[in-house]
C-alpha cells in the first residue's frame, strides 16, 4: 500500500532559516515501516534474512525495519557515495566501506533510502549478484518513478511524485538534517 504525502504546514529549519515542507510525519514513517517488515518476513519465510544497509541515507530505516521484522535475522552494512555534497547524484558509484561477512547462500534485502535515477542500485545489484546470494531484492523507502529508473524496487514504502529535494529520517542534504523525525521538502535556494 502506498500512501500519499498529507498536507502539512511550512517549518522553517532552525539552524539556517530554509523552508521546509513536511511530506511524511513520523507517525506516516512507522506506520509503512511496520508493515514493510511484515511483508518482507511474510515473503522470505521464517528463516534468516540479511537486512543490508546502504549508509548513510537508510541507517535509521534500517534500524527501524528490523525492529519490524519477527524472526532470525543479520544486519550488514555497504558504504556508499554518489551524490557528495549536492542536491543530484553525479553518476559515480564508490563503495567506501565494504560489507563484513559473506553473502553467498543467503536471502538478502538491499535497503536504501530512496531510488531516484537508479544507477547506485543497478550497480549494487550488479556487484552484490556476483557474491553469490540465494535471493536479492530492493526494499526502499522512497521510489521516485518519474526519474526512468531502470530498476524497480520489490518493496517501496512511498512513491515521490515530483523532483522535491528531501531530508530528514537519514536523508540529508551536504550531511545535515538526518536527525528529523518525519520528511521534509527542503528549498535548496
Amino acid at each position: 500500500m502506498l500512501f500519499t504525502a498529507p498536507p502539512d504546514p511550512v517549518l522553517e529549519h532552525p539552524s539556517d532559516g530554509r523552508k521546509m515542507r513536511v511530506l511524511y510525519s513520523e507517525e506516516q514513517i512507522a506506520a509503512r515501516v511496520g508493515e514493510l517488515g511484515r511483508e518482507l518476513r511474510a515473503e522470505l519465510g521464517p528463516g534468516e534474512i540479511t537486512l543490508l544497509c546502504v549508509l548513510k541515507g537508510a541507517f535509521m530505516f534500517t534500524a527501524d525495519l528490523a525492529r519490524a521484522m519477527s524472526g532470525p535475522l543479520h544486519v550488514e552494512f555497504l558504504g556508499v557515495r554518489s551524490y557528495g555534497d549536492e542536491t543530484t547524484s553525479s553518476g559515480a558509484v564508490q563503495i567506501t566501506h565494504d560489507l563484513t561477512a559473506p553473502i553467498e547462500g543467503k536471502h538478502v534485502v538491499l535497503v536504501e533510502d530512496i531510488v531516484d535515477t537508479g544507477l547506485t542500485v543497478r550497480y549494487l545489484l550488479d556487484t552484490l549478484r556476483a557474491r553469490g546470494p540465494a535471493s536479492l531484492r530492493v526494499c526502499t523507502l522512497f521510489e521516485r518513478p518519474s526519474a526512468g529508473s531502470p530498476v524497480r524496487p520489490e518493496h517501496v514504502g512511498f512513491q515521490l511524485q515530483g523532483h522535491e529535494f528531501i531530508v530528514g529520517y537519514g536523508l540529508d542534504w551536504a550531511q545535515r538534517l538526518r536527525n528529523l523525525p518525519y520528511v521534509a521538502e527542503i528549498e535548496t535556494r
